[in-house]
């Protein structure tokens, strides 16, 4: 019962991440099929990703990896860890958004 628990929340904050940042303008990302990892297109912001995460992180308060931490075709993405509560999850896509924004 425990993980099937688990697992629900677990989609229910891979739905929620993917829905909201896809209702950003600008960001585009997939529903990932596993982990607990989200990885946004954010090219469209016209920085580069290590430009974005670092800004998002010292603007906005928002932790993200690099895309080309995880190769070269990484750029243009972001790599956000949903494995956090929904309520922070929430917060993070409002300053995610409210940052987007000034770009």
């Amino acid at each position: 019962d425990a993980v099937e628990t688990m697992k629900a929340a677990f989609k229910e904050r891979r739905d929620y991440i993917v829905n909201a940042l896809n209702a950003i303008d600008g960001i585009r990302c997939c529903l990932p099929g596993g982990a607990f990892y989200s990885f946004p297109n954010i090219s469209s912001f016209g920085l580069n990703c290590k430009e974005f995460a670092d800004r998002l992180l010292n603007e906005a308060g928002v932790a993200a990896a690099w895309g080309t931490a995880f190769g070269a075709f990484g750029e243009g993405y972001i790599r956000l860890s949903y494995a956090n509560s929904l309520d922070n999850l929430k917060i993070a896509v409002e300053r995610i958004e409210k940052f987007t924004k000034t770009l």
